[in-house]
């Protein structure tokens, strides 16, 4: 089958780990990953973005799939369970508003900016070689820090599950893909309690 654009998109994914290991401001880029995906299911009432445009999700399948890095075992029950995606939703999001708050407290002279990656939100990687000056607020930079810590432990978080599971396994649980769901379940049932048009 003929590829099309999108089928590319795992490059997109690449370039942006890379340049915020540089120059982390780039890591605000990131926020397209967040917005598109519930912009698509809003407008369509689909998981058009998870199925065609995820760049991750597409990085994921080649290297587990065409790179054969994958033991390709089926993911566990209790991974697929409502429970625990919506409790794995639940906490990311915590962790979300948490970076959030740190950043505020930076923007509000409370706190000082930390030039640190936390990866699986507990290991604090030092990263001052991606900051470079002061020409924006430190409360920008702080964000960034923090987003891009997000982006890189979902990223670790899909590498370690397509190794020991089937190459996109982190789909199943992945926080912006039990979003783009409930939004989708939503208007579903928005459209099926909507009275017909006579």
């Amino acid at each position: 089958m003929k590829k099309k654009w999108y089928d590319y998109l795992w490059i997109v994914t690449l370039v942006y780990l890379t340049l915020g290991f540089f120059n982390i401001l780039f890591a605000w880029l990131g926020l397209l990953c967040f917005f598109i995906p519930l912009i698509i299911s809003v407008a369509s009432g689909t998981k058009g973005y998870c199925n065609r445009y995820c760049g991750r999700g597409q990085l994921l399948g080649l290297l587990g799939g065409r790179f054969g890095l994958s033991r390709k075992r089926d993911i566990p029950k209790w991974m697929k369970s409502k429970w625990f995606r919506y409790g794995f939703l639940i906490f990311f999001f915590a962790m979300f508003f948490q970076m959030l708050w740190n950043t505020y407290l930076v923007f509000a002279g409370a706190s000082n900016l930390k030039e640190v990656v936390t990866l699986l939100w507990t290991f604090k990687v030092p990263w001052q070689w991606a900051y470079h000056g002061e020409m924006l607020h430190p409360g920008v930079s702080q964000f960034a820090f923090g987003f891009y810590s997000v982006m890189l432990t979902s990223t670790l978080l899909g590498f370690i599950t397509m190794i020991l599971f089937k190459p996109r396994s982190w789909c199943v649980y992945c926080p912006m893909g039990t979003t783009t769901q409930l939004i989708c379940k939503a208007k579903q049932i928005g459209k099926n309690n909507t009275p017909d048009e006579k």
